[in-house]
């Protein structure tokens, strides 16, 4: 593939040509330049598009509000962070123990980490080669006062349990629009 022209690639993938331009200013997704410094878009710039767009689909990440949050702090590495609910029923006691009430599966005042990041040069030089970034990386940076979160509030899907499997299930099934790639072809 000898590369397509931001145009080309914008219609290919659905974004503009004017977040192409951002996110390749952001370095997200950088193209190569022709000899008279036209951006060509090949494979790999297409598949990051695609795999941007459909980050943005299943998590609702706003994200020209993230690299902006990432660029303020000016740290080294900024995580996508969602509200964790818990996985269970709540019941609510009184001091006799006397229950008063139940809550499904209740906001908790934590949050998590959501699996989506903004790594400047520093944080991906840190990254381990093997092993988990989150038992070494990530708690050296924030020891350092190097990482930031984006908190996000909007849609966000895990499946860690059946229950999440099948709220999951339900929630593309309602919006089909939302389904993962991969999925739509099947029924």
């Amino acid at each position: 593939m000898a590369g397509l022209t931001i145009g080309e690639a914008a219609a290919q993938t659905g974004w503009s040509p004017r977040m192409l331009r951002y996110l390749e200013g952001a370095g997200l997704v950088v193209p190569r330049r022709s000899g008279a410094g036209y951006r060509l878009y090949g494979l790999l710039e297409l598949n990051q598009l695609r795999s941007l767009r459909e980050l943005r689909r299943r998590h609702d990440v706003d994200l020209r509000a993230f690299l902006e949050a990432h660029e303020e702090h000016g740290g080294v590495a900024t995580i996508v962070v969602a509200p964790l609910r818990s996985q269970f029923g709540v019941v609510e006691l009184a001091e006799d123990d006397r229950v008063t009430g139940f809550r499904e599966a209740p906001r908790l005042p934590h949050w998590v980490n959501a699996g989506v990041y903004v790594l400047g040069d520093e944080a991906l030089a840190r990254m381990p080669e093997r092993g988990d970034h989150e038992q070494s990386t990530f708690p050296e940076l924030a020891q350092e006062g190097k990482l930031f979160a984006f908190r996000h509030e909007g849609l966000w899907i895990t499946v860690n349990t059946p229950k999440d499997l099948q709220r999951a299930e339900e929630h593309y099934a309602a919006h089909p629009e939302l389904r993962p790639t991969l999925a739509r072809g099947r029924s």
